[in-house]
């Protein structure tokens, strides 16, 4: 009973985030008002206020849910795994509002004023990625690992936003492959470098693979709990 009551607390956590983000994405966080998110969320004060004592705290968590290797099977290449992770992010962040509020926020000067973006985390993750890349022999010894993170992060974000801006139509994981085939060569040794898959290709087949990733990890997780 508590495990199936703690699955339902959880499920009903996302399902508010996941209407704040997505009003957050199409009004901005301060247009944003706590009757629309408990509308689009269909549930009662009571329970958004159990999980979320303020619209503020909903921003810290959207910004939060936003770090993510969710549907990055590991690789025997780290560099590989961090490739995967900015493409998937790139195929995804057009679908899911999540993603997209996160990305508005940070760039919104209120809103980053108040809540701060997600960017340090996702460059401390990057950076720990490329460290255990160089330990194995993967990143070229010279290069400095979190400067490359704050380089990505920095690129990847200002792919976005310009090509969002343009006129005419652009392909957010093309764009990010063309991107990381500009940036790898000068991270990745020579004996590395051609066994890197990057493709928009491969961004799609990665969002495709999601469901069965997850039912994996659900199923792994079942079989943890019943030894």
């Amino acid at each position: 009973m508590a495990v199936a009551q703690q699955e339902r607390a959880i499920r009903t956590r996302r399902v508010i985030l996941e209407a704040a983000a997505a009003i957050f994405e199409e009004r901005g966080y301060e247009s944003t008002t706590i009757a629309e998110i408990l509308e689009r969320a269909d549930v009662t004060k009571g329970a958004l206020y159990f999980h979320f004592p303020s619209k503020g705290d909903l921003a810290r968590g959207v910004l939060a849910a936003a770090v993510t290797t969710d549907g990055v099977r590991p690789q025997a290449l780290k560099l590989q795994e961090l490739i995967d992770i900015l493409l998937l992010l790139a195929y995804r962040l057009p679908r899911e509002p999540m993603l997209s509020a996160a990305l508005r926020m940070a760039i919104d000067l209120q809103s980053r004023r108040q809540f701060g973006t997600a960017w340090p985390d996702w460059i401390e993750l990057l950076t720990g990625i490329l460290k255990d890349g160089k330990s194995r022999g993967e990143v070229l010894q010279h290069v400095d690992e979190a400067e490359i993170a704050r380089t990505l992060v920095g690129c990847w974000t200002g792919v976005r936003v310009v090509t969002e801006g343009l006129p005419g139509t652009y392909d957010l994981p093309g764009e990010i492959t063309s991107l990381l085939q500009l940036l790898l060569p000068a991270v990745a040794t020579p004996t590395v470098l051609p066994r890197l898959e990057i493709s928009s290709a491969r961004a799609a087949h990665l969002f495709d693979d999601m469901p069965a990733w997850r039912a994996e990890l659900a199923e792994s997780d079942v079989v943890g709990l019943t030894h």
